[in-house]
């Protein structure tokens, strides 16, 4: 195709050319973004780590295979243990699993776990968090041992 206009006397053609509007829109519009479900997770697994009272995340059977697995040399730890989560295009929802330290009100906890999951989530990712169910499956008690063991080398 070859450009037949006629341009007054002394326009480049580069200048001619700046009119013309390529690609259509805004960039932003230009393409899709996808966040798998993993990244979610592991957002809104540190999140809710960050909440003081809450002592560990997931179940005591996850958190026992975790700390297994956290032994095997080059592993590292799960920051996504005891979090589930359902990604959209524009939304996700989040199932979290916590043990809570005892003696906090685990009402208050949960509230800031909550708080703290959807400002994270909704921050990093863009996708509004249309829920977050928590549920408490342990008290850690001031005399319990941890299930995860201490690492033997520092």
């Amino acid at each position: 195709m070859t450009d037949t206009t006629q341009h007054p006397v002394g326009e480049s053609d580069q200048a001619a050319r700046k009119t013309v509007k390529r690609g259509g829109g805004d960039p932003a519009t230009r393409g899709r973004t996808t966040i798998a479900d993993g990244v979610v997770e592991k957002i809104a697994g540190l999140a809710a780590r960050d909440v003081v009272g809450v002592h560990a995340m997931g179940s005591g059977l996850s958190r026992t295979f975790g700390a297994v697995r956290d032994r095997v040399p080059g592993s590292s730890k799960s920051v996504s243990r005891g979090v589930k989560a359902e990604v959209g295009e524009v939304q996700t929802a989040l199932d979290l699993e916590i043990v809570v330290d005892y003696g906090v009100s685990i009402a208050d906890v949960a509230r800031a776990v909550r708080e703290n999951v959807i400002a994270a989530v909704e921050r990093m990712t863009g996708l509004e968090v249309v829920e977050v169910n928590i549920a408490v499956s342990d008290v850690k008690l001031p005399d319990e041992e941890d299930d995860e063991p201490e690492p033997r080398i520092q």
